[in-house]
């Protein structure tokens, strides 16, 4: 993005993204959201600001997970009591919460540990089937360099 002439409303503003899941590898998608939630992609962005945009993904279910990390991956929970580690597969989790919570897990991963994470994480929207709520929202005139690499991957 330029802060040229006409654009520097864009830097500061929070544009709503649109990203369809749909045949994009989990970890490339989820990069790239963490990134636009970051903020990386602006001109203004500074570690210790909050200056990242909002990011609704749909299609979520039809997300590619390469491999065998549907069987293989694990995800775990501890209450803090002695014996009670609980641990999922990757297909486990998926069924018991959907794939969104995926998505969810992997792009928490990849965004900084601090006090910014929580409302970061709030910005992310995101619904398993291709349907929204936040369709008014949509700026489409505006295409993100980060999230525009991610149309490249679906074909």
């Amino acid at each position: 993005m330029s802060t040229l002439n006409g654009q520097t409303a864009l830097a500061y503003a929070k544009v709503w993204h649109h990203v369809s899941a749909k045949g994009i590898p989990l970890g490339r998608l989820a990069s790239n959201i963490a990134i636009t939630l970051m903020g990386k992609h602006k001109p203004i962005f500074h570690p210790a600001a909050d200056c990242g945009d909002v990011v609704v993904v749909t299609d979520c279910e039809n997300v590619r997970i390469s491999g065998r990390k549907l069987e293989q991956h694990k995800y775990y929970s501890h209450s803090g009591r002695p014996g009670h580690l609980k641990e999922w597969t990757m297909e486990e989790m998926a069924k018991k919460r959907g794939y969104k919570e995926l998505l969810r897990r992997a792009v928490g991963g990849m965004l900084p540990k601090n006090r910014l994470w929580d409302m970061r994480m709030n910005r992310l929207h995101i619904y398993d089937g291709p349907d929204h709520p936040y369709k008014a929202n949509i700026f489409r005139r505006y295409n993100s360099p980060v999230l525009s690499e991610l149309e490249k991957l679906k074909e």
